[in-house]
């Protein structure tokens, strides 16, 4: 199972949002502390929809109990930054991997990147934009992970709501 890794969320919707992805992926979310917003929010529902209860999210009192509390994470954690040196599509994602974003304000610690330099990742971007929406990022990094995994028994054909298709493909 994939792992998203929320490193001091501001916003409730970019969570929300995030959670809806995890959820339409089978994705575990960790959310580590402190939140910007309370859990209860309407915000973070709204943009959840109705699928909030159906999360598989863990939540940490800071970094380090994060790290104690998932051990297989070392050395299977990528590390979101407009820093990086590589490129998202340029690393290859166990099936089991963590996906870290930072907060909104100011991505994830220098420290924490200094230590990870190998680990860190980027999505390219053209101009002087300074970053993507965190939960557009997100949903970038999983989804390519997830194909370097088969999209392992997620749904890959649908049918249209009132027509069928016209060929078979």
């Amino acid at each position: 199972m994939m792992n998203i890794v929320l490193l001091e969320p501001e916003m409730p919707s970019n969570t929300g949002n995030i959670g809806r992805t995890c959820v339409a992926t089978n994705t575990r979310l960790h959310l580590i502390e402190p939140l910007g917003f309370k859990l209860n929010e309407k915000a973070l529902k709204r943009a959840g929809l109705d699928y909030w209860d159906k999360l598989d999210v863990s939540i940490y009192s800071d970094y380090q109990d994060f790290l104690e509390k998932n051990p297989q994470a070392a050395g299977n954690m990528y590390f979101a930054t407009t820093k990086a040196h590589k490129v998202y599509s340029d690393v290859i994602y166990s099936p089991d991997c963590y996906l870290m974003f930072g907060k909104e304000s100011a991505g994830i610690p220098e420290e924490i990147l200094v230590e990870n330099e190998e680990h860190c990742i980027r999505i390219p971007m053209w101009g002087d934009i300074r970053s993507l929406n965190l939960s557009n990022s997100a949903a970038i990094v999983l989804y390519e992970a997830l194909r370097q995994n088969g999209f392992e028994k997620m749904e890959l054909a649908g049918e249209l709501h009132h027509l069928s298709w016209n060929s078979q493909i």
